[in-house]
């Protein structure tokens, strides 16, 4: 096993074959935010999914050393050595905030800098992203920018890692939620994100809630917002990874 992952199994019969789902918390590239790891992944569990929980690397280490991380986890989850009944053709990724940035990279298929990882396996067949960081030249979340790339990272490296300029027609489904009023990272994350998916013609589904603080998590008990991991639920669904 990878190192830094915990396994949340579906609740199920245990010979039927179910799709994964990798967990990125968020933290800024700084550290783990716990409410954005376990919980969630005994959500998926409750929905029939297998959960995977990834500590990634975070600061002092840089880029690529979160994705290297994300990769090997993906692959290592569809490769089936946990012993777990997963569908390797259904293994996707589920990001918060910084984690939401980590997942958009994997799904972009950013290169690692290391082939025995940049391979096919080590890409998701669709992403979540709640209140993600997306863009690291629009509104930017600096903090984030800092701990993942230094204090002075060049050009080039900060529009390879904006998610939004990295969409092509193979870049997997998305569900996005955010808050308009986030004062962390700002909505406009999203709607770039979205937008870019619209432009390359992949599927997507994005919610815009008018009112809740950064790093709700499953935000039990936010009016409005506490919807999302229902209307998530409907949406993995419509692809055939829950009843």
């Amino acid at each position: 096993m990878p190192a830094g992952l915990s396994v949340i199994p579906a609740r199920q019969p245990p010979a039927r074959r179910s799709p994964a789902m990798l967990v990125l918390p968020g933290g800024g590239y700084e550290h783990h935010a716990e409410h954005e790891a376990e919980p969630v992944a005994e959500w998926l569990a409750s929905l029939g999914i297998h959960a995977f929980v990834l500590r990634y690397r975070v600061a002092p280490h840089r880029h690529p050393a979160p994705l290297a991380d994300a990769k090997a986890a993906l692959a290592w989850i569809r490769r089936g050595s946990h012993g777990l009944p997963v569908d390797s053709s259904r293994v996707g990724v589920l990001g918060f905030s910084a984690g939401g940035h980590l997942a958009a990279t994997l799904a972009a298929g950013l290169s690692a800098g290391d082939d025995a990882l940049d391979l096919p396996e080590s890409r998701p067949d669709l992403a979540v992203l709640c209140y993600p960081v997306v863009s690291f030249q629009a509104s930017v979340h600096q903090g984030s920018i800092n701990n993942l790339l230094g204090g002075s990272p060049p050009g080039g490296l900060l529009e390879e890692l904006s998610a939004e300029l990295t969409v092509t027609g193979r870049t997997p489904p998305a569900f996005i939620w955010h808050t308009s009023d986030d004062e962390a990272v700002d909505v406009e994350h999203s709607l770039l994100y979205a937008l870019a998916l619209r432009r390359a013609a992949v599927p997507a589904e994005l919610h815009i809630f008018p009112h809740g603080r950064h790093g709700l998590g499953l935000a039990d008990g936010v009016a409005g917002v506490e919807r999302w991991t229902e209307l998530c639920a409907t949406w993995l669904a419509g692809h055939g990874w829950c009843p």
